[in-house]
């Protein structure tokens, strides 16, 4: 399973494109790979296991479908998994069954693009269903023998048969999609009693209990909630007592009353698995201009567990620890999680943001063919490839190198006249480069640059935050740091260098500080990079620090390419 990283990672849903609409189309292309496809597998298994799946794809109208050309993942059920599956639901017979049903099923097991076991982590996969819902995995682990296991449903039997049109997961049992939305989901449970009348009294249940869509997009939703126990524990006995100590104004629905404000805090405008969870540093919540943060210690979550530095030394308020084996239930509209503590609003100082420019781009990790493992060029003819990264024309190179963090970053020959868009060639003509920042805390932070020098031509690149020019430094990717030792670190410093590599530092890795932003509101901000002079066909851009002026080091943690966080 994949290491969590201590680094910021913004990790946004995406749907993937649905396969089986695809019956519907009048032009298929069919597979041209000499490898059987999906269909053909199964129809030809030596061991016969799939019999009962063929009758159903036939059932389903959706034979012509699993012929076509395409890359795709299915979760392939045995004949005993179906037979368990109709015994558990009373069912007779495959006959039995409605046409829609038949295709739901089918829905529910099948993504539009190939995800190997190896891209497996613990939570959602990268893709959605064509169901609409989410998958998510784990290893679990029996008399010494480890197995994955889909939805917490489905034991993963055979892995990885690569076929013409994609590839199968055979599994042990057919998987079920929740038919709850997050506000039923708690309501079922009698052990969040206190939370669900909070929910009600505030209107918040109302959001929570809708799939709803805006500008094509589903509206996803993560909870974080806790038990009564938690609430009993603490001397709350009942809702009663629980709108005494936080509602002020006597009406909990009112978005400025403390009690609305509580149960909003709980609340993640987003679907976030724990696995999303824990390789971010912080959250925005439902509630205006407050986070949650997030650490990732000795195999726990915990929210809320912050250390910072006053005029006394430093401070560590304790954390609230998230049950891992209880949370990530999903609904139909998001993900619940289960606080083993009391989550209340606290004030919020600002603190460090170490930005992988890389990993934080969905559209790009989820293209596991791709992340990772090799150079590729995006064309700026592809349309709004990114949701969060814009630059000017041209491409945009994602390098796979190991002088990077993560051994990638994004290279961009800013200023050249002409360009080339082959995999192989050097993205070039684009003047700027603009990407969406990761939720900084309002406060003063220093900006550093963290770019891995390639090249000898001299360029000469401004950053600005918000529009606004950052004036400490200009960036001169040419440059190097020319001695590399610690007793130097301090110095280098004040100069406004560091290099940002772990436990084994160079001088191509350079960190630039580029001045000082006041971020006055909470939430996301735009850093741009654009061109004053010169030219340069290997700008790398590999991570942004967003480090809060009064924390005493500038220059720790360091980032090592095989992702190891030196301190």
């Amino acid at each position: 399973m994949k290491k969590f990283a201590y680094l910021l990672i913004v990790m946004l849903a995406t749907a993937s494109s649905l396969f089986l609409n695809s019956c519907q189309k009048t032009q298929l292309q069919e597979a041209t790979s000499t490898d059987p496809n999906i269909l053909q597998y199964l129809q030809n298994d030596s061991l016969a296991r799939f019999s009962k799946l063929v009758t159903l794809i036939d059932k389903a109208g959706y034979t012509t479908a699993f012929n076509t050309y395409g890359t795709y993942t299915f979760f392939a059920p045995t004949n005993e998994a179906i037979d368990a599956y109709m015994r558990k639901k009373n069912i007779a017979s495959l006959e039995s069954f409605t046409k829609e049903q038949l295709q739901d099923i089918l829905k529910f097991h099948l993504l539009g693009e190939k995800v190997f076991t190896y891209n497996f982590n613990d939570g959602k996969l990268p893709s959605i269903t064509d169901y609409g819902q989410y998958l998510i995995t784990g290893v679990s682990n029996v008399n010494g023998v480890s197995s994955y296991i889909v939805n917490r449903q489905g034991k993963v039997l055979q892995q990885n048969i690569e076929l013409g049109n994609g590839i199968i997961h055979v599994i042990d049992k057919v998987l079920e999609p929740t038919e709850l939305t997050l506000a039923k989901l708690l309501e079922q449970d009698p052990e969040y009693s206190i939370f669900t009348e909070a929910l009600k009294a505030t209107g918040l249940f109302n959001k929570l209990n809708t799939q709803a869509v805006a500008n094509g997009d589903t509206l996803w939703y993560t909870v974080i909630a806790e038990k009564n126990r938690t609430y009993l524990d603490s001397g709350i006995v009942d809702f009663a007592a629980l709108k005494t100590k936080y509602s002020k104004s006597g009406n909990p629905a009112a978005p400025t009353d403390g009690l609305y404000l509580y149960m909003a805090y709980h609340i993640l405008p987003d679907i976030k698995f724990l696995a999303d969870i824990v390789t971010a540093t912080s959250h925005e919540t439902l509630a205006p201009l407050e986070v949650l943060t997030n650490k990732f210690i000795n195999n726990k979550v915990l929210i809320n567990d912050d250390s910072y530095t006053t005029i006394n030394g430093l401070v560590h308020e304790p954390g609230v620890e998230l049950n891992i084996a209880t949370s990530d239930r999903s609904a139909i509209n998001g993900v619940l999680h289960h606080a083993m503590g009391g989550i209340a609003i606290k004030e919020r100082k600002p603190f460090a943001v170490y930005w992988d420019l890389c990993s934080t781009q969905p559209e790009l990790t989820r293209l596991s063919a791709i992340y990772g493992k090799k150079t590729y060029l995006f064309d700026f003819g592809d349309g709004n490839t990114f949701k969060d990264l814009k630059w000017e024309k041209s491409c945009l190179k994602y390098r796979v190198a190991s002088g990077g963090y993560l051994k990638d970053y994004w290279q961009m020959g800013m200023g050249r006249s002409s360009s080339n868009t082959e995999n192989t060639g050097t993205c070039s003509g684009n003047n700027w480069i603009e990407f969406t920042t990761p939720l900084l805390v309002k406060g003063k932070y220093k900006v550093w640059l963290c770019y891995f020098t390639q090249n000898s031509t001299v360029s000469a690149v401004q950053a600005s935050f918000n529009g606004a020019p950052l004036t400490s430094a200009l960036i001169e990717f040419h440059k190097k740091i020319s001695s590399v030792q610690p007793k130097d670190e301090a110095n280098l410093a004040a100069l406004g260098w560091k290099w940002w590599a772990g436990t084994s530092p160079s001088g191509s890795t350079v960190g630039r500080m580029l001045g000082i932003v006041d971020v006055t509101s909470t939430g996301r901000h735009k850093i741009k990079f654009e061109l004053l002079s010169g030219q340069n066909a290997d700008c790398n851009f590999d991570m942004v620090h967003f480090i809060p002026i009064d924390w005493p080091s500038q220059t720790s943690p360091r980032f090592d390419p095989d992702g190891k966080i030196v301190y």
